[in-house]
């Protein structure tokens, strides 16, 4: 369940008497490392209680669409920002059918239709409900707009009739869930990732770097971890644990950064330069503490080497992709380096006034030759997930010699 770790899942819940294995699915989401919020509907609370799933997820629950304080924020719209993915479990057929017919009539349904995260339902219902030509129009509805149906299973069922309609176990529900996050997308392919600043010596205790966490660039390894790639990471000095399925190097400098990059770049299919390389270096690094004086200190600084450039010339170079942080003409600076440095790719975020950099959150303008894409604020791991996703587009559609125009976040939840 290694997708699932860190991950935000948003339980719905709904009236069926299945709804008592919605508690031990809670349970099992947090042993996984997820963090689980659940919105009830009315009729979830005849069968189990809101303490119940409040006390297991460590959160309230949430139920009133209405609500006075949250919807002043637009409440449900916040929730389904939140999450990186929403199941609903037991989804009963009266909630098909809502969500078949697109209504926002209560909180659960208003979160699934706000969404633009993978949704998912696990149906939970009478054989003969489950049967019905209605039911299965309506499932098929849902599938045709890529809703993940999980189960429903055969057996006896609480009515005293046996068949299909069951909800799957709490553990299948958990293998099913971390499946949404395994998209394949670039299974079998070496993907060199890089991320973090750079510190550039001026002497033994002081350095030149950047505002930096490396949030952006981990977030991307573990993204394209998750689409099946294997993943090298290049990392500067940051404070953030290495992703699952990742082999992480960790470097000081450009120069190291350099070296490491060029010493893995030709064996890898896709290069992501999400890293904020400093782009000078002192000309000399003192080897003892320089004394504070009052006369101040005059650095004369060198350019470090380009290295997503130096990939990009490489003989049969990878598809390759870079980041552009800037504070002004965000898309005329991004395109400049993208044809300049002669890159497949690039994604660019605005960092004036404090965004992009050291936060939870960020935007992106990603832009190609042939087209180009908006990725609107949103948490970094989703934004990394969406970004790998049109990265995998590109990427395959380079390797066939077709051409993709433009992309959405919708193309990519």
């Amino acid at each position: 369940m290694k997708q699932l770790s860190g991950k935000h899942i948003l339980l719905g819940v709904t009236g069926s008497i299945a709804a008592y294995k919605s508690a031990e699915l809670v349970r099992l989401l947090r042993d996984a490392g997820t963090e689980v919020r659940v919105v009830m509907t009315p009729g979830a609370g005849s069968f189990i209680t809101p303490l119940t799933l409040q006390a297991l997820s460590g959160h309230p629950v949430y139920s009133e669409l209405l609500d006075a304080g949250a919807e002043a924020a637009m409440g449900h719209i916040e929730l389904a920002r939140w999450a990186d993915a929403v199941v609903v479990a037991p989804a009963s057929a009266d909630f098909i059918a809502r969500l078949a017919q697109g209504r926002a009539n209560d909180l659960l349904a208003a979160i699934c239709l706000a969404s633009e995260v993978p949704l998912a339902v696990a149906p939970a219902m009478n054989r003969a409900m489950w049967e019905n030509a209605a039911t299965v129009e309506n499932i098929d509805t849902l599938r045709r707009r890529h809703i993940r149906i999980m189960g429903p299973a055969e057996g006896a069922q609480a009515c005293g009739e046996v068949g299909p309609g069951r909800l799957l176990e709490p553990e299948q529900l958990l293998d099913a869930l971390s499946a949404l996050f395994r998209t394949g997308s670039l299974a079998g392919c070496r993907v060199l990732v890089t991320a973090g600043p750079t510190r550039e010596a001026i002497d033994p205790v002081r350095y030149i770097s950047n505002r930096s966490s490396g949030k952006m660039g981990f977030a991307v390894a573990t993204a394209v971890a998750e689409a099946g790639a294997d993943v090298t990471l290049v990392s500067g000095p940051v404070a953030l644990q290495t992703p699952q399925r990742v082999t992480r190097i960790d470097v000081e400098d450009a120069a190291a950064m350099y070296a490491v990059v060029l010493e893995h770049a030709a064996a890898c299919d896709i290069f992501i330069s999400v890293a904020a390389v400093a782009d000078y270096r002192p000309v000399t690094t003192a080897h003892r503490k320089l004394k504070k004086s009052a006369a101040g200190l005059n650095l004369e600084l060198q350019a470090n080497p380009d290295i997503l450039a130096a990939v990009a010339v490489l003989p049969d170079a990878p598809f390759t992709v870079g980041f552009a942080a800037e504070t002004d003409g965000l898309e005329s600076n991004a395109r400049h380096k993208l044809v300049t440095k002669g890159i497949d790719m690039i994604a660019a975020n605005n960092v004036a006034d404090g965004q992009g950099f050291d936060r939870d959150d960020n935007a992106l303008q990603v832009l190609w030759m042939d087209g180009e894409a908006q990725l609107a604020r949103t948490g970094k791991a989703r934004l990394a997930r969406q970004l790998v996703e049109i990265i995998a587009r590109l990427y395959a559609g380079k390797r066939r010699g077709t051409t993709v125009v433009s992309l959405n976040a919708k193309d990519t939840a």
